[in-house]
């Protein structure tokens, strides 16, 4: 393959690694489905390729579509075990977020309602809310009618909205000072002032630091609360498990407001909030390595800020 067929790719490699990473809730995955997407490219008639742009959209698309076909993919997916993989702001995978539709179809509340929607409704979904293409390009992408393709819009948008929070975006400022607020509590053992910080129909959810399969599950605010405030709370063994004692850093994933914890520059955990009406409605506790690993690496590559805890 000449230089200029790999630039050609290149260009493109970010916006279709923010393209799979949509579909498929995952930066491991996103990757192989580039890297396979470049294998096509390298094995295609380029020369018959009139926009390649859109056929590598096309190539990758479809990659995503098998793997959310497949059976070995629904199994390690099923509903109660899985979490998206966060993404630290500034990642170029979090792709385009000029608009509502395009920050918010990154965030990991729409990312987990995805997993919900069919696998086309999934894609249609991200092509039109994401990266904005019309019902035609959609229709030409995943071989559907137009019309077809509204359809399933309309479908996906329905289930999306049906079961999510709304309360609209939160700046940036008022969502750190709750969350700064709900640090404090948690580290002071506050739980009624955590319970007052929460909506009465929060959820709380943890992948149990990769050591059970299913997601842990909390649904009262109380129960959360009392989650949280053990969880919060220092001990000699949490040390030794953490591999130290960690600073916890404010940062944004995925768009929202998220705590890290951090040893010797290491992300060993990430608990990021959904926001609703000045009032947290979700709480993620992610501590998987397999889940932190680009995030991680992300986080090692910039210059921290002060921590707002350094001794936990």
């Amino acid at each position: 393959m000449d230089s200029t067929a790999i630039d050609r790719f290149e260009a493109s490699r970010n916006r279709l690694a923010s393209l799979a990473y949509r579909l498929l809730g995952s930066a491991i995955d996103a990757e192989d489905a580039v890297q396979d997407a470049f294998l096509h490219w390298q094995a295609a008639d380029r020369d018959r390729i009139k926009v390649p742009e859109a056929w590598l959209t096309k190539v990758v698309t479809n990659l995503c579509l098998d793997r959310l076909r497949s059976a070995q993919y629904r199994r390690e997916r099923t509903v109660g075990g899985w979490l998206p993989e966060p993404l630290l702001g500034g990642d170029p995978m979090l792709g385009p977020a000029d608009t509502v539709e395009q920050r918010e179809s990154v965030s990991l509340a729409v990312l987990t309602l995805l997993e919900r929607l069919t696998p086309v409704e999934r894609a249609v979904y991200v092509l039109r809310e994401a990266f904005s293409y019309s019902h035609a390009e959609v229709a030409e992408i995943l071989d559907l009618t137009e019309s077809a393709s509204q359809q399933h819009l309309h479908r996906a948008r329905n289930r999306i909205t049906a079961a999510r929070h709304r309360g609209g975006e939160v700046d940036p400022v008022s969502a750190r000072s709750i969350v700064e607020e709900f640090l404090t509590a948690a580290s002071s053992g506050r739980t009624e002032r955590l319970v007052a910080l929460l909506t009465h129909d929060a959820t709380a959810i943890s992948d149990g630091a990769g050591l059970t399969e299913a997601l842990l599950r909390y649904d009262t605010p109380q129960r959360i609360a009392a989650i949280v405030r053990g969880g919060f709370k220092p001990s000699p063994a949490k040390r030794r498990f953490a591999g130290g004692t960690p600073a916890v850093h404010y940062a944004m994933v995925n768009g929202g407001p998220a705590i890290l914890f951090v040893v010797d520059e290491q992300v060993i955990g990430a608990v990021t909030f959904d926001i609703a009406n000045g009032r947290i409605a979700t709480v993620r506790g992610i501590a998987a390595p397999a889940r932190l690993t680009r995030l991680a690496d992300a986080w090692r590559r910039q210059e921290p800020d002060t921590p707002l805890i350094t001794e936990w």
